[in-house]
């Protein structure tokens, strides 16, 4: 599988990033076990373009270009901390920009942090509907680190990383089988539509 390009996105709207550590990190490991090229974004230097307008046509060239990155992706890890029990507007408005069905059967590696294990469920409850609105392929596992797992912006717990391996290795088979041809694509098949329903 050459030429995957796995794309992280961190919606912290501060630098430097517990978030954007963790989003690195992930978005590195993904991508040298895939073989593939790793590129992450931070979308706090994006505010202002981002916020330009309520429209794609709006907002600044270097918010289009991460849109555009992300679109093109064959990965995506996405993070965010935990604001007010949910993430943050920064990276709502981010994805408010992104195309309905440009991340349609995408996997997305769903990665959150927050103060302390009491917003773990912020993956679960706030992240994977957003992507599901998408129609993206959410990996069953999500990643979420509290302040406790840092040390200097970077992660430091065993546990963490031990988490980390663990998604990994149960998700990886998913990502393979998933960027591999399908049946359906190899074959050209369909499903036969009836003219009258």
């Amino acid at each position: 599988m050459a030429d995957i390009s796995v794309v992280g996105v961190s919606g912290s709207p501060t630098r430097p990033s517990r978030t954007s550590a963790l989003v690195d990190l992930v978005t590195h490991a993904f991508a040298e076990s895939l073989g593939g090229e790793p590129t992450v974004i931070e979308l706090a230097p994006l505010l202002g373009e981002l916020g330009a307008g309520p429209f794609r046509s709006d907002i600044g060239p270097n918010a289009r270009a991460a849109v555009e990155l992300v679109e093109a992706a064959d990965v995506i890890v996405v993070g965010s901390p935990a604001y007010r029990a949910t993430y943050t507007g920064l990276f709502k408005l981010f994805f408010d920009h992104v195309g309905q069905y440009a991340l349609a059967d995408k996997p997305i590696i769903l990665t959150a942090t927050g103060g302390s294990d009491r917003h773990a469920l912020l993956v679960e409850h706030q992240m994977r509907p957003l992507f599901g609105f998408f129609q993206a392929l959410t990996l069953p596992l999500g990643i979420f680190a509290s302040e406790a797992d840092f040390t200097d912006y970077r992660v430091t717990a065993p546990e963490l990383l031990d988490r980390l391996t663990k998604t990994m290795q149960r998700t990886l088979p998913v990502i393979h089988s998933h960027l591999a041809p399908r049946d359906g694509e190899r074959y050209g098949l369909e499903f036969a539509r009836p003219d009258v329903f």
